[in-house]
């Protein structure tokens, strides 16, 4: 029969290996050569694209020089480096319980006994040395060194110290996660910020466009070729883009100040050459296969890492049921006047003990701590679980994502390419009387839409690949 601790381990191997054996090669359609990269066991792979790191996945100086400003100083990643140092410091203090505690001290005290005591009536008898009564009261000194020791028989001591050092290593995993989401996220909002500045200069030639049109319009009013209504509809539009330049450039300020904020810093300009946003390209994005999957991801290898941690502390559990041998000695030197301390081997004093101590009765405590550490092993089998499968959904969709959005981005270049062209259309049909005002008024709204949108998809395009970059576990190098 299977051990309770063995149960949760079998069924996340099974679990794992179940998954590896029906998750189809990831790979997207996109067959750029890239360099292969070398993992630690000396195995080459040419497909992984989260091997490469951040410096080389990002080619724009100033995104790069944003990221370096964030790894150093976002507060939140350094939070997260403390808890590392916590978590390194809890793997020395459970190394030190399994070896032995050794004290030095000194002690000094007096003692007055009744006289009709046991202890009085022996010193009132007695002299504490040839000619000399016992002092009264009774000075004490000492110097004294002892050790005490648990021999570690069942590795329990041992097994909660590799315990810790788990969990130390899994929040090594936590800052690696963190790090690619930091990556990502600040890569995001750069691109964000570019699009938003390109919707602005958009914006802005859009409104020379229709004032240049409103100009045409008054025009033809004064002309009697069309009303007063025409002419204020066209305001209204002007209006209503002018009006739109302030929303977006709230929307450029926030988007720098939250960069600027992921980078640990305050409010300021930030660099970025968003004049080149259209003409960028997303890098190819390879998957590779799902062992790099979980290789690479850094909150697959941590939640792997808590399950080893969880089974240790099943076995540090069980050996609270048995026998535990303590050793304890101690060495020193004692005498009544300060001076005699060095009178050897008078004043010398040692003692060496052994207990072997099981619980007899009461171990309601002890099945309790055991119960939770099962429980909390099923958990980390569970949340291992979880993390795989949510990682191989999350590459399934950023990998769909980006080919959809780049047949969505050729199909929108069309749509703005004709939208553009029909504007010199419908104002040459409006000066000649073949188009009334609404056709000129549709046609610079749609087209206006039409760029933003296909800006958008830039961007959206650019986002799916930082995001499919990060899901592949890259980015914390």
């Amino acid at each position: 029969m299977n051990r309770p601790d063995q149960l949760p381990i079998a069924a996340a191997v099974l679990a794992l290996l179940s998954l590896s054996a029906c998750v189809p090669v990831l790979k997207s359609r996109d067959t750029r050569t890239q360099a292969p990269a070398t993992y630690a066991n000396g195995a080459t792979d040419t497909t992984a694209s989260s091997a490469v790191p951040w410096q080389q996945f990002f080619t724009d100086p100033a995104l790069r020089s944003l990221i370096d400003t964030a790894l150093a100083n976002n507060q939140e990643l350094n939070i997260l480096l403390q808890e590392v140092d916590i978590a390194k410091n809890e793997v020395r203090a459970r190394k030190g319980e399994y070896l032995p505690f050794v004290d030095i001290g000194l002690a000094a005290g007096v003692d007055k006994v009744g006289e009709f005591t046991r202890n009085g009536a022996v010193e009132h008898n007695l002299d504490i040395a040839e000619g000399t009564r016992f002092p009264e009261p009774l000075p004490d000194f000492l110097i004294a060194a002892r050790a005490s020791w648990e021999l570690d028989i069942w590795k329990k001591l041992r097994n909660a110290k590799k315990a810790a050092m788990m969990r130390y290593l899994g929040t090594v995993e936590g800052r690696n996660f963190m790090t690619t989401n930091l990556v990502a996220e600040i890569a995001n909002s750069y691109y964000e910020l570019m699009a938003l500045d390109n919707q602005l200069e958009i914006l802005r030639s859009n409104i020379a466009i229709q004032q240049d049109a409103l100009g045409i319009v008054r025009m033809e009013k004064q002309a009697a070729k069309v009303t007063e209504l025409a002419v204020r509809r066209f305001e209204a539009e002007v209006l209503k883009n002018r009006s739109l330049q302030f929303d977006l450039q709230q929307r450029i300020t926030e988007t720098e100040n939250r960069i600027n904020f992921l980078a640990g810093r305050y409010p300021q300009l930030v660099a970025r050459s968003s004049a080149d946003f259209a003409e960028l390209a997303p890098d190819s994005i390879f998957a590779g296969v799902p062992a790099q999957l979980l290789a690479n991801r850094p909150d697959i290898r941590r939640a792997e890492l808590e399950l080893s941690a969880a089974k240790l502390d099943v076995k540090a559990a069980r050996a609270n049921f048995y026998p535990a041998l303590r050793l304890t000695a101690g060495v020193g030197l004692n005498a009544y006047d300060a001076a005699l301390l060095t009178e050897m081997p008078a004043s010398l004093l040692y003692n060496v003990a052994g207990d072997l101590v099981a619980p007899l009765i009461n171990r309601n405590a002890i099945k309790a701590a055991y119960a939770n550490a099962n429980a909390a092993q099923m958990q980390a089998v569970y949340d291992y679980e979880r993390t795989v499968l949510a990682a191989y959904v999350e590459v399934i969709n950023q990998l769909s994502n980006i080919e959809n959005l780049r047949n969505s981005y050729a199909l929108r270049s069309q749509q703005v390419d004709a939208l553009v062209s029909s504007i010199t259309i419908s104002n040459n049909l409006f000066r000649s009387a073949r188009a009334d005002y609404m056709e000129v008024l549709l046609t610079q709204r749609d087209a206006l839409e039409s760029r933003f949108e296909l800006v958008e998809t830039q961007k959206q395009r650019m986002s799916a690949t930082v995001d499919a970059y990060r899901s592949l576990g890259g980015g914390w190098r």
